[in-house]
């Protein structure tokens, strides 16, 4: 069975080019980002001028998106100033919002739902938990993980059990506290699961499960052509397997630093860390070259 993990053939040069050596920053109509080890740095704050530069961004015609595996309402609270104006995808493109409102959502049967719970429970590694439009439902004996659940679910509700949840459940998604989400995925999920949805880690603690069809890749396309905007004049901004989907539909992908150098196949430049703040620096350098 086939894997949801995107593979490209190797460079000849394993040093991607700046982003400096993009001769079309001009051009970019849509800026999408991804959110953890990305836009955000290590100890999770975005980077202090980013109101500032989404304002600008505006101003110079460019759609600011946030891409992300998490949910819609978490990435509303982060963003709340700015909402009447740009773009969320949320549960790695399973639910679009522009300007306030859901042009696009991707909902899952309970009965799959049900079923890959089954699965997780037997096999016995992670926590699972089912992600709706408007809240994460997670199993009340998980809650010791709630400081960590909290920096990605701002809405939770601790339930004893997860069978039958009455939702508009879009993504169902399986917390690994010992951090090895990667080898569990290659293990049991990737050949189990591959063929009917679509089945990914978000770094090295979460395997995202979302309908076939369902990633960020797919969300760009979407909201591109939800805007009219060509995916040519998209830029896209990844660290890690759940990115590389965007990274390669956009026109302009730029991985980060800081990203395992296997992310490089799939992205045209190469952008600073995100403790550098190296999202703020190239939307910098796309405003510089519009003035």
């Amino acid at each position: 069975m086939a894997s949801n993990h995107t593979t490209a053939a190797p460079r000849k040069d394993p040093m991607l080019p700046s982003y400096l050596d993009d001769p079309a920053l001009a051009s970019v109509a849509l800026v999408a980002t991804d959110m953890d080890c990305t836009l955000l740095a290590d100890d999770g704050t975005l980077p202090p001028d980013f109101n500032q530069l989404i304002a600008s961004m505006e101003n110079a015609g460019i759609v600011f998106c946030a891409a992300s595996g998490r949910p819609c309402y978490t990435l509303r609270e982060m963003f709340a100033d700015h909402l009447d104006t740009i773009a969320l995808m949320s549960d790695n493109g399973a639910a679009i919002a522009y300007r306030g409102e859901i042009i696009y959502k991707s909902l899952m049967e309970p009965k799959d739902v049900d079923e890959l719970l089954g699965f997780t429970l037997e096999d016995g590694r992670g926590c699972p938990t089912v992600c709706s439009l408007d809240a994460c439902y997670i199993r009340a004996c998980d809650r010791v993980h709630d400081g960590y659940f909290r920096k990605f679910f701002s809405t939770i509700r601790y339930v004893d059990t997860l069978d039958g949840i009455d939702a508009e459940v879009n993504k169902y998604t399986v917390y690994f506290p010992e951090r090895n989400a990667e080898e569990v995925f290659a293990d049991a999920y990737r050949d189990a699961w591959g063929d009917r949805f679509h089945v990914t880690n978000a770094g090295r603690e979460w395997i995202d499960v979302m309908n076939r069809g369902i990633n960020k890749g797919s969300g760009i396309e979407r909201l591109c052509e939800h805007l009219g905007i060509p995916t040519a004049d998209a830029a896209a901004f990844g660290d890690t397997y759940n990115d590389i989907q965007m990274l390669e539909a956009a026109g302009h992908g730029f991985v980060v630093a800081n990203a395992e150098e296997h992310m490089h196949a799939h992205a045209n430049y190469l952008a600073p860390s995100n403790n550098d703040r190296g999202v703020s620096t190239v939307i910098e350098a796309m405003l510089a070259v519009r003035r």
